[in-house]
């Protein structure tokens, strides 16, 4: 089944991008945690199969320096329609009309969702919590922007959406959180990692563009706290092998 299908698939069924995919039940803990998601259905082979999968430990030994490192053009110009407990994440969907524009052609901003602790490591370092907005381009392909946060003051913008934050699987809140504090979710300096790598979650589909801005944002050991209190346990997913994939910055 192809990337686009199966998220084509995945949207039709949940009503929500990546909220779920048909498919076996997967989550991260027990027998349904991450070592064991290649081995609960077919449509999951490529999380022990793939190559190239993410998340990853970002180490100055597959770093590559690269000149004219095009930077990521950020259009984020709606807000949030919904806040989502998909049972895996809180998940906020995004109004349709925000993209970002890079290898020339535009991904538009369909959600983003966090993990406790981090999935992707910098220098062998997880971060307290870390968010990913999932963009898709009109031909499926997909692109991954990744915030990594460090403990400091409280988010304004974390508090905003923990406010409406379902506390129990499959229930949404409808939230109307405005695009400018959608981008204050971003730090001011966008430079960032790249490497092509997978979705984190079944079917762990590869062929996604990572782009791990390199700059933290605050958030207070309490708004983790209670989102961990939500989820009940961490909700990431380990490191994978790097293999011979560079990261370039």
């Amino acid at each position: 089944m192809s990337l686009y299908k199966i998220l084509l698939g995945s949207m039709v069924l949940a009503g929500t991008l990546f909220a779920g995919v048909h498919g076996s039940h997967w989550g991260y803990t027990g027998h349904a945690s991450p070592e064991n998601w290649g081995d609960l259905d077919p449509e999951y082979a490529e999380c022990k199969l793939g190559g190239s999968q993410a998340p990853i430990n970002i180490s100055k030994e597959i770093i590559v320096e690269t000149k004219g490192l095009a930077p990521i053009k950020f259009h984020y110009t709606t807000g949030a329609s919904e806040v989502v407990n998909n049972g895996h994440s809180i998940q906020v969907n995004v109004k349709p009309g925000s993209f970002i524009k890079i290898d020339g052609k535009e991904f538009e901003l369909k959600q983003f969702h966090f993990h406790t602790p981090s999935e992707n490591q910098i220098d062998g370092k997880n971060f307290p919590l870390e968010a990913h907005f999932v963009h898709v381009a009109k031909d499926g392909a997909i692109a991954v922007v990744a915030v990594m946060f460090e403990y400091g003051q409280e988010n304004k913008v974390i508090s905003r959406i923990w406010k409406k934050m379902p506390r129990m699987a499959e229930k949404k809140e409808g939230c109307g959180l405005p695009d400018a504090m959608i981008n204050n979710l971003l730090p001011k300096d966008k430079a960032y990692y790249r490497f092509d790598g997978s979705l984190t979650t079944p079917p762990c589909s590869e062929g996604v563009r990572w782009f791990v801005l390199k700059e933290y944002v605050p958030v207070s050991k309490a708004e983790v706290e209670e989102f961990l209190k939500t989820m009940k346990h961490p909700n990431n997913r380990p490191v994978q092998p790097v293999n011979a994939r560079k990261v370039l910055q």
